[in-house]
């Protein structure tokens, strides 16, 4: 394997870790509980 290739597959591991917990951070950030919005559609109740 040359080196160059295996800089990319390192590269490429560390992009899916990097969104991975970007992902994890938005996840823990979301309100728990009921959500409830009221729009043109009319009223929605969410369960967090």
């Amino acid at each position: 394997m040359s080196r160059n290739a295996l800089y990319m597959i390192i590269g490429a591991l560390i992009v899916v870790v990097a969104g991975f917990s970007y992902y994890a951070y938005q996840e823990e950030q979301k309100p728990e509980g009921v959500e409830i919005q009221i729009g043109k559609d009319g009223l929605s109740v969410q369960e967090n």
